[in-house]
């Protein structure tokens, strides 16, 4: 592998996606032939990786793949659907139609809340995959570009209090999304029956390549950092005077995933570029997508991602052909801060007087358990709100625009479900899982059905050291690729084997900070044992006010990481 043109582009062979997309005619593949084959509940060859693009993962069941090949049977074959939601809102009337695929046409009968703020439907065989499309799009959602090599679903703080500030902010999200879809019509043919034209497909800002590699945007209104800037590429931070958007700072190359055992391959913070007003937001966004798509490394994947171009090429250099494709200069970057980083579970009020409820659903599944009936009790409260629901990037779910004379109403309904409790506690709220095991197919250890019980544990530790009132930010991902962020966590477990991880320690609350590995490849107890005593520590040393992982830095029991391509693995 080598550079030229200034290390502005990588040389050598192709990584074979390349291959793959610049084959797919634009991203069909001989996905609707696979569709017919119903000897087999899979996509196979290209179109196993191509529908990815259409918002689709080929999963099966792990806890039973060892029992099905005994029976001489392929692996329970179906695929996980994650939805285009830009900034999470949903209409209830949505909701009750997405509620009742999951019910009948679904393995798990369930929907999952994402980090991305959408849902996902897991468990759906290939019989029903077009149904799900065709449900989806008669209620005006889809599932385009919501994996892949383009821009995925863009997130925005869900900031029920500053209405005005938020409706805004949430427009731009949409249109951010909008502009930088891709523009095939591959989804509408393949999967609503659209027309096919003559006309030759084009896609003027993502390329016939597409991108290097995934990408990930977010519009973030402080001081609420609920949506964790630096774990995208691109991030529009907004500014407000007046209490009206006058424009973003722009930060650019975040990004968390990394591959155990390749020091190439690191978390990273995004760099923050500068000033645009928002009339510049559309050609800054474009120029970052383009800049990128030409200059990302398509010869290695593990080093595609926005953040290794800006530390190949430099911050400066990538900054500077920004601003010359989009004819934009970025200004002095507006001063703002982060002082929240999670969801204001339960009540609040907004400045428009409406009411809105934030529910704590942990680890996003909504299904009906024992004595907690979740699923049931979201649809039973979109029957009657008025309202939108928000998906928030932490896994919640958010009864927005309640009026006062139905607050009581629908208050009952979230106490009888179990959609809220009185019990709960900082700890559980400040915790935070990707799905893993048995669906991820990605999975090394257990993440959504490990969280429960190792937060109780926590809980157990902080009250044993009479600190129960504090909590911190905890999260467990069952691979290096980031999906449970992790790495902007104080705690972060980084599946590395079956019950065994790694144990992460130092970022900071506000999710500015990249935690660095404590342990390697520890099981479970050990990492609650190694927790029990810095817990203590802390209880005892600790600063009034300081969190956990601002004390692992200031005693020296982890080294902050301050850049992480020098001192990550330092």
């Amino acid at each position: 592998m080598t550079t030229d043109n200034n290390n502005l582009v990588v040389q050598g062979k192709l990584a074979d996606n390349e291959r793959l997309k610049g084959e797919s005619n634009f991203l069909r593949g001989t996905i609707a032939d696979d569709l017919k084959d119903d000897l087999t509940g899979s996509f196979v060859g290209d179109n196993f990786q191509l529908i990815r693009f259409h918002g689709m993962y080929q999963q099966d069941d792990r806890d039973v793949r060892a029992e099905r090949a005994k029976q001489k049977l392929e692996p329970l074959q179906n695929v996980m659907l994650r939805a285009r939601l830009p900034g999470g809102i949903i209409k209830p009337a949505q909701w009750l139609s997405i509620d009742k695929f999951a019910d009948e046409k679904t393995l798990y009968g369930s929907i999952r809340l994402t980090t991305r703020q959408t849902f996902q439907f897991h468990g759906v065989l290939k019989p029903n995959i077009k149904l799900m499309h065709q449900t989806l799009n008669q209620v005006g959602i889809d599932s385009i570009a919501t994996a892949g090599d383009v821009n995925r679903n863009v997130l925005c703080t869900s900031n029920p209090i500053e209405s005005v500030i938020h409706q805004q902010a949430y427009e731009w999200a949409v249109k951010i999304s909008e502009h930088l879809l891709p523009k095939t019509r591959a989804y509408a043919e393949i999967w609503l029956d659209g027309e096919k034209k003559e006309t030759t497909d084009h896609e003027p800002i993502l390329g016939s390549n597409y991108l290097p590699r995934k990408f990930k945007t977010t519009v973030v209104i402080p001081p609420l950092n609920d949506i964790d800037v630096h774990a995208n590429d691109l991030n529009f931070v907004a500014i407000a005077q007046d209490g009206k958007l006058v424009g973003f700072n722009v930060l650019v190359g975040g990004g968390l995933a990394m591959t155990h055992g390749d020091q190439a391959t690191f978390p990273r913070k995004a760099d923050d570029f500068g000033f645009i007003g928002v009339e510049d937001t559309l050609a800054v966004a474009e120029a970052v997508v383009t800049t990128q798509r030409d200059w990302g490394n398509r010869v290695d994947r593990k080093n595609a991602k926005t953040k290794y171009t800006l530390e190949r090429v430099g911050v400066e250099t990538f900054k500077r052909e920004v601003e010359k494709r989009s004819g934009v200069t970025f200004g002095e970057s507006h001063p703002y801060e982060f002082t929240e980083r999670g969801d204001r579970i339960g009540w609040v009020e907004g400045i428009d007087g409406k009411h809105h409820l934030t529910l704590f659903i942990e680890n996003g599944r909504i299904l009906d358990y024992p004595g907690k009936p979740l699923k049931t009790g979201c649809a039973e409260i979109a029957k009657i709100h008025q309202g939108d629901f928000r998906l928030t990037a932490n896994q919640n779910l958010i009864v927005a625009g309640v009026s006062a004379e139905n607050k009581a109403k629908i208050e009952d309904i979230a106490r009888s479900h179990g959609l809220m409790v009185d019990d709960l506690s900082l700890q559980r709220q400040d915790s935070m899982a990707c799905v893993a095991l048995p669906t991820c197919p990605l999975a090394m250890a257990e993440a959504e059905r490990y969280l429960p019980e190792a937060v109780t544990q926590l809980e157990g530790l902080l009250a044993k050291h009479e600190i129960a009132q504090k909590s911190i930010i905890y999260r467990v991902t069952g691979c290096p690729n980031g999906c449970g962020r992790s790495m902007l966590a104080e705690i972060g477990l980084v599946g590395k084997g079956p019950g065994k991880y790694n144990l992460h320690l130092g970022g900071n609350r506000q999710g500015t900070r990249i935690p660095k590995m404590y342990k390697e490849n520890i099981g479970e107890q050990q990492i609650m044992d190694e927790l029990d005593v810095l817990i203590g520590l802390w209880a005892k040393d600790g600063q009034s006010a300081e969190s956990f992982g601002d004390f692992v830095i200031r005693t020296g029991v982890i080294a902050e990481v301050v850049n992480s391509a020098e001192d990550f693995y330092a």
